[in-house]
C-alpha cells in the first residue's frame, strides 16, 4: 500500500517571471510524469502547454485557472500544527501523542501519512484515542527507524471537516504518556521523589544539615521554625520555577539545553567552587555567615534571617543542578515534551520533594524539639561538613580543568585564593574594633576580584576530554559514528555523562571500568561510546532528546531487534552484563 491522491487533484505553485520576460501572452512549455493507480498503477506521462498573462505592475503571473478551484485547493493545504507532536518509538509501534486540544465528541478519524518509505507499515490499520485532551495514533512501525519523523496527519472533525497538519517531529524511545505509562500526576509523583533523592545527594547534603544545625542551635519558637521552612521553601520554589522557565525560554528559542544545562559553562563552575569554598570557611570559623560589621537593630537582624533562609532554599537549588537522582530522568525527559504548565508543573513537584525534609519538620513543631541540644559537638560537626564543602569545591576545580585550558585553570585556582582572602578579611572585620572599616573594604575588594576572575573564565574551543575511568574500548560518541556501527549489525552501548555529574563518575568507577564488564562488551562484540556532556554540545543534547532525556547519566544499548534499551540511573557490573547477555 502506499499513499497518492483521488478524484480531481490541484498542486499549486507559485511562478515568478523576471524582469525581461515582455509584459502580455507567454506560453509556457511542460512535460509531465505521474502514476494512476486503482488495483494496479500505470505510469503515464505527457507534454502540455498553458498560455500565461504577465501582469506589468506586480509582476505576478496570472494562469486563467479556475479561481474558485484554485481557492479550494490553496485552503486543504496542510497547516503548521498548533499543538505539540511528538513519536514514541517501543519497538514494534510508533506511538504519535498530539495535543492537548482534541475535544473526543468531535473528532470522528485521524490517519498519519510519512514522508519518506519505511516509517510505517502502509497497510496496518492506525488505532486511534483521545485521552486527556491528546490526540493517540498507534501506528505498526516499519523498518526504518530514524530520530525524527516528517508527514502529515488528517483530522478529521466533524463540525470543521478535515484539516491536514505538517508534521516534523523527534522520535523518543518508549511509550507515549498517554498510553498510560505516564501522566502529569505520575511524572509530578516521580519528580517529587527524586527531589527528596536529592537531600542526600553530595552536592546538596552540606546546605541541608547547615540549615538544620541553626533551627539546632536557635531553638527558636515553633512559629519561627514554621516561618523559616516555608520561606526556605519558597526560595526552592522560586529557584525551580526560574530554571523552568530560563529552560523553556532557550529551548524555544533553538537553543540545545538541558538539566544542569548552566554547569557547562565555566563561569558558573568557578563561581560554584568559590562559593563552596566560602561556605567551608565559614563552618570552619574564619568568619560568620550574615556577622555585622556595623551595628543593625532586632528588626533587621530578624528581617536577615528570613532572607537568609530564602537564599539558603535557592542555594540548595543551585547546588543539586549537577545531580539527577533516580526518578527524575523519567519525570524531566517527559516534563520538556509537554506544555509549558505541565513543564513548570513536574519542576514544582521536584522543588517540594528538595524542600521535604526541612519543611516537615517546621510543619510538625514535635519533629524540631526533638532535636538534641546544642553542645561541644555541634561545634565539631560543623568543623567536619566544612571539609566535605572543601571536597565539594575541590571536584568543582576538577571539573573547571575538564572545560578550560591550563592558563584559565591557574586563573581560577588564583579566584579561589582571593575568595579565602576576602573571607579571612571579613572575619578580622567583625571581630576588631579597631580598624574594622578597613578590613572590610579590603575583603570587598578581594571579592570583586575574585569574581573579575571568575567571569573572565571561558571554555576550551576543542573538547579534549578524558576520563581516568574509562578503558581503552570506549570511543567518542557522534551521531555519524552510532549510525555507522548500527548500519554494520553492531549492537552499541552508549552512556552519556559529564565531569560534573557525580552519579556518572560514582557508576564509571564501581560499575563501567570493572574488567568483567570489558569483557562482556568484548564477548558481545558491543561497541562502547561516550557521549561526555561535560562542556556544551548540541549534537549530544539532542540524542539525549530522541531517548527522552534530558540530563545525565544515562547509559543506553542499540541493536536491531527493536527500540533502544535503556538502563536504571544507577547501574552495576551485573545490569550491564545481563543487558548485555540478552542481544
Amino acid at each position: 500500500m502506499n499513499f497518492g491522491y483521488e478524484g480531481r487533484v490541484i498542486l499549486p505553485s507559485k511562478l515568478y517571471a523576471d524582469r525581461a520576460v515582455p509584459v502580455g501572452q507567454v506560453r509556457v512549455k511542460a512535460h509531465a510524469t505521474w502514476l494512476a493507480c486503482a488495483d494496479v498503477c500505470i505510469p503515464e506521462e505527457g507534454d502540455f502547454t498553458v498560455a500565461l498573462a504577465v501582469d506589468a505592475s506586480a509582476q505576478q503571473v496570472s494562469t486563467g485557472v479556475d479561481v474558485a478551484a484554485l481557492a479550494q485547493a490553496q485552503a486543504r493545504i496542510p497547516q503548521s500544527a498548533p499543538w505539540p507532536v511528538v513519536f514514541f518509538n517501543d519497538g514494534s509501534t510508533l506511538n504519535l501523542e498530539a495535543g492537548p486540544g482534541f475535544d473526543s465528541e468531535h473528532i470522528a478519524s485521524a490517519a498519519f501519512s510519512p514522508d519518506g518509505d519505511g516509517v510505517i507499515v502502509n497497510a496496518a490499520t492506525q488505532r486511534m484515542a483521545i485521552s486527556d485532551g491528546k490526540l493517540l495514533l498507534h501506528i505498526k512501525a516499519g523498518p526504518s527507524r530514524g530520530t525524527a519523523v516528517t508527514g502529515v496527519l488528517v483530522v478529521e472533525n466533524t463540525e470543521s471537516g478535515r484539516t491536514g497538519y505538517e508534521i516534523d517531529s523527534k522520535v523518543i524511545a518508549g511509550k507515549a504518556s498517554g498510553d498510560g505509562t505516564m501522566t502529569i500526576w505520575i511524572a509530578m509523583v516521580f519528580a517529587f521523589i527524586g527531589g527528596l533523592i536529592l537531600n542526600v545527594m553530595p552536592c546538596v547534603l552540606p546546605v541541608v544539615v547547615m540549615k538544620v544545625l541553626a533551627v539546632m542551635t536557635r531553638h527558636p519558637a515553633p512559629w519561627v521554625v514554621r516561618r523559616d521552612a516555608l520561606v526556605y521553601t519558597a526560595g526552592i520554589i522560586t529557584a525551580f520555577t526560574f530554571l523552568a522557565m530560563l529552560l523553556l525560554v532557550l529551548r524555544a528559542g533553538g537553543e540545545a539545553v538541558g538539566w544542569g544545562f548552566q554547569l557547562q559553562n565555566p563561569v558558573v563552575v568557578g563561581l560554584l567552587a568559590n562559593v563552596m569554598l566560602v561556605l567551608g570557611l565559614s563552618l570552619s570559623g574564619v568568619f560568620t555567615i550574615g556577622a555585622s560589621v556595623i551595628g543593625v537593630g532586632q528588626e533587621l537582624a530578624a528581617k536577615s534571617g528570613v532572607w537568609g533562609t530564602y537564599f539558603t532554599g535557592i542555594l540548595a537549588v543551585v547546588v543539586a543542578t549537577p545531580c539527577t537522582a533516580p526518578f527524575m530522568g523519567v519525570a524531566l525527559g517527559f516534563a520538556l515534551t509537554q506544555s509549558p504548565v505541565m513543564t513548570i508543573a513536574v519542576f514544582e513537584g521536584l522543588a517540594l520533594g528538595l524542600a521535604f525534609p526541612y519543611l516537615i519538620i517546621g510543619l510538625v513543631p514535635r519533629l524540631s524539639h526533638g532535636l538534641p541540644r546544642p553542645g561541644l559537638w555541634m561545634e565539631r560537626l560543623k568543623q567536619v561538613l566544612a571539609f566535605a564543602l572543601y571536597g565539594a569545591s575541590a571536584w568543582l576545580i576538577w571539573v573547571l580543568i575538564q572545560q578550560v585550558d591550563s592558563s584559565s585553570a591557574a586563573l581560577a585556582f588564583a579566584g579561589l585564593l582571593c575568595a579565602g582572602f576576602a573571607a579571612w578579611s571579613w572575619g578580622i572585620a567583625a571581630r576588631s574594633e579597631v580598624g574594622r572599616r578597613a578590613w572590610g573594604i579590603v575583603a570587598l575588594i578581594a571579592i570583586v576580584l575574585s569574581l573579575s576572575i571568575v567571569g573572565s573564565l571561558r571554555p576550551r574551543t576543542v573538547n579534549t576530554l578524558s576520563s581516568p575511568t574509562v578503558g581503552a574500548l570506549a570511543e567518542p560518541f557522534s551521531t555519524g559514528r552510532l549510525a555507522e556501527l548500527r548500519a554494520q549489525g553492531r549492537p552499541v552501548f552508549v552512556y552519556f555523562t559529564a565531569a560534573w555529574c557525580i552519579t556518572c563518575l560514582v557508576n564509571e568507577r564501581v560499575a563501567l571500568s570493572q574488567p568483567e564488564v570489558a569483557e562482556a562488551l568484548r564477548a558481545h562484540h558491543v561497541a562502547y561510546l561516550k557521549a561526555d556532556w561535560t562542556n556544551r554540545n548540541p549534537e549530544i543534547t539532542a540524542a539525549l532528546h530522541d531517548l527522552g532525556r534530558d540530563g545525565v547519566p544515562v547509559y543506553v544499548i542499540y541493536s536491531d531487534q527493536g527500540a533502544p534499551r535503556l538502563l536504571p540511573q544507577i547501574i552495576t557490573p551485573r545490569m550491564v552484563i545481563d543487558a548485555l547477555a540478552d542481544l
